[in-house]
């Protein structure tokens, strides 16, 4: 054991067996901007063993303010590899792998099956839920966390605790990013600090456990609060959930909510154009709403999800989600 990690392993919370622990986790990271980025380097400096990074997108300068993982000569690259690059020169004795492609359902179960603790650290709510899904199912717990403008939260969720559906069962009207509301480097940064505790805490099993459990932070007032959720029930009835575009087949119904200056084409062929506030006609029409599974599509799966909505309160059940991105088949 060298000294790298000496002043950890004397904390009676670590240990040297402590030590061991993390050497021998595996920890899944969805997201290498804002939020992935001080997660990503506080599990490296710890020594986690096993990181895997998950990330689509490219280093913008736009990004640099709040990204320390970047430099001007990153601008331009895969986020993912060049993370991987920036950890393994500051920890050289972890295991990173770089994952560029965008997180789906389709490839969601594989990546969390092998990870120990999931990590959501994506600027996207249908990623949120996609991972909530998957590890509800396969009982991995995940540590999400948003930060928009100069405040934000932490939670952990799923693997014998609630899941995020279960906290957040409903979707905002609109959702708001960094590009559109903004964001103070500093705020993500302490938020993205928390996310990689909730993740030592969990690996190391410290007490108390971040499971059933939020934290808040607002700049503004300078403060931290929170509430626990360990007993908050999981939504009830039939949940309408995101599937990969490559998991729409040609029995399904499907509707693209884009309008056609945001898509000219659908990729989906026979796709019927209709809007959130115009889906009610699928109820409507000559008495005879669609049979089959009904597949909703728009780009970030938000809307997608409000149409949903409206259609299971029409009695309509057999629905599924697709957050198109920039998905072209």
């Amino acid at each position: 054991m060298t000294d790298r990690y000496a002043r950890q392993i004397v904390l009676p919370q670590v240990g040297v067996e402590g030590q061991a622990r993390l050497a021998a986790a595996r920890v899944l990271v969805v997201g290498a901007g804002g939020l992935g980025c001080p997660v990503l380097q506080y599990l490296a400096g710890a020594g986690t063993g096993r990181i895997v990074i998950v990330d689509h997108d490219r280093v913008e300068e736009s990004n640099l303010h709040r990204q320390p993982l970047y430099t001007m000569e990153d601008i331009g690259s895969l986020k993912a590899l060049a993370a991987r690059a920036a950890l393994l020169r500051y920890n050289p004795t972890i295991n990173v792998e770089a994952v560029a492609e965008r997180l789906t359902p389709a490839n969601a179960e594989r990546l969390v099956a092998d990870a120990d603790v999931v990590v959501d650290a994506a600027d996207s709510l249908a990623v949120t839920y996609i991972l909530s899904d998957t590890c509800q199912q396969i009982a991995r717990p995940l540590v999400s966390a948003s930060a928009v403008g100069v405040s934000g939260y932490v939670g952990a969720f799923c693997a014998g605790g609630p899941s995020y559906r279960a906290v957040f069962p409903e979707m905002p009207v609109r959702a708001t990013n960094c590009a559109s509301a903004g964001v103070l480097g500093s705020t993500v940064a302490i938020l993205g600090s928390v996310q990689a505790q909730f993740v030592l805490q969990l690996i190391l099993a410290i007490p108390p456990s971040p499971l059933g459990r939020l934290v808040t932070f607002e700049a503004r007032r300078l403060a931290f609060g929170g509430f626990t959720f360990d007993d908050a029930p999981e939504p009830a009835g039939t949940v309408a959930r995101y599937i990969a575009p490559s998991a729409v087949t040609g029995d399904d119904f499907v509707v693209d909510l884009r309008g056609l200056d945001e898509a000219p084409v659908s990729p989906f062929d026979g796709a019927r154009r209709l809007t959130v506030d115009t889906i009610h006609t699928l109820l409507t029409d000559d008495g005879q709403p669609p049979t089959g599974r009904i597949v909703l599509c728009c780009h970030s799966g938000l809307r997608a999800w409000h149409a949903a909505r409206r259609l299971a309160d029409g009695g309509l059940n057999d629905l599924a989600l697709v957050a198109l991105g920039d998905w072209q088949p």
